[in-house]
């Protein structure tokens, strides 16, 4: 017995060691990446003892089942997260810092290191970026008698577009999206970036209630008669494909939607985003998701480690530029420059990074974007005027900074 007993605490000391030796990742999607499958792989084979346990959860649930777990006090190694999301589990002490060097912030195009960065610490490595920019249909745009090969470069002209090719064709000339759901908010963050605005200043004082957030906010209820019925019950996904339908003129997407456009017969261009009457230069909101380091796990030296490994720019390069994701680079390379000579269609997503600006970091950021959600609706839908509709958010939100 004494001998089995023996047996068993050994057992138990190996066990133990190997689980210190594991770094679980909760990864967000309905597979793994065949590139981070052979980098896991790679990382391993430096990193003698120590194991990569990636475990897929689907993106609706991926970001809950982290926070639940790190707030039971059991959380894993590194989750991928929303970046929106680091300032309230970093103020609940649930993530630790990621520092970036001067050279690592540097690698980077502008404004990145902002969107996980809050009282001065990085809190997360970016591992994906997103942007958008204006795609244009030229036949319906030909249509209604106008140049099929002069997308608009303001507000007023893309709204006048809109009007006329609704009018001209009897097809919306917008695809707007003002469904209950968080690119709701995404999609009209690109208005007020494209007019020099923000929600919140250096500060974090509560900047909402502005004049150029108030002029995209009209500026969305007037094109709003000119985009397709209903557009409560339509998220960006379901914009786009109506756009690939053929079925609404101009639509602000992704790299991804020039992917599926090759697939159509649709004759497309694409461009920067229409620029408001205070904008400075191209713009667009900056979305990143980011590999959160967790606290408590034991091994979050060495996550961070790995984090920085698995999003190095070679292995973040060859991931990202893959295609049809809808991910734009998140730093500038040769390779990025080859991709842009090869396929233009790249250069509009990179030129709106110049004046483009980060999600909000709210401690509440399910709060936040309820709030300008509603606020959208309720002047899409007719039932408030923007200056009403702008004053009630900005209150609103107050609360969750």
């Amino acid at each position: 017995m004494a001998l089995a007993l023996l047996g068993s605490t050994a057992l138990t000391a190996v066990t133990a060691q190997a689980a210190d030796k594991e770094i679980s990742w909760i990864y967000c999607g309905d597979t793994i990446d065949p590139i981070h499958t052979k980098y896991i792989k790679e990382w391993e084979s430096k990193n003698a003892g120590w194991k990569i346990a990636p475990e897929v959860v689907g993106w609706a649930q991926c970001q809950d089942k982290a926070t639940t777990l790190a707030a039971a006090g059991t959380p894993v190694a590194m989750a991928y997260v929303g970046s929106r999301t680091l300032k309230e589990f970093a103020q609940n002490d649930l993530i630790v810092p990621v520092p970036m060097t001067d050279d690592e912030k540097k690698g980077y195009y502008p404004h990145i290191v902002d969107t996980v960065t809050f009282d001065g610490n990085q809190w997360g490595v970016p591992i994906a970026f997103s942007t958008k920019a204006l795609y244009w249909n030229k036949d319906l745009f030909k249509q209604a008698g106008l140049d099929p090969e002069t997308p608009p470069k303001t507000w007023a002209e893309e709204i006048q577009m809109a009007k006329t090719i609704k009018e001209k064709t009897g097809t919306p000339g917008f695809g707007l999206s003002a469904k209950t759901f968080d690119n709701t908010m995404h999609q009209f963050m690109h208005w007020v970036y494209t007019n020099n605005g923000a929600v919140t200043d250096a500060e974090g004082k509560i900047t909402l209630d502005s004049p150029q957030i108030l002029a995209a906010l009209k500026a969305y209820k007037d094109i709003s008669a000119y985009a397709e019925e209903g557009p409560t019950a339509y998220e960006q996904n379901e914009v786009r494909a109506i756009f690939l339908d053929g079925k609404v003129a101009m639509i602000q997407a992704g790299s991804g939607a020039a992917y599926r456009l090759k697939d159509t017969k649709i004759n497309w261009g694409v461009a920067t985003l229409p620029l408001g009457p205070d904008a400075k230069g191209p713009g667009t909101l900056l979305i990143t998701d980011s590999l959160a380091i967790f606290k408590g796990s034991g091994v979050e030296d060495k996550a961070i480690e790995f984090a920085k490994y698995i999003t190095s720019p070679d292995i973040q390069g060859e991931y990202e530029l893959q295609g049809g994701a809808g991910l734009t680079p998140l730093r500038p390379s040769k390779k990025v420059d080859e991709f842009v000579a090869k396929d233009p269609f790249w250069k509009p997503f990179i030129e709106g990074i110049s004046y483009g600006g980060p999600e909000p970091l709210f401690t509440d950021y399910k709060g936040f974007q309820n709030s300008m959600i509603e606020m959208i609706q309720s002047v899409v839908t007719g039932k408030a005027e923007p200056e009403a509709a702008l004053k009630k958010a900005a209150g609103e939100i107050e609360a969750f900074k």
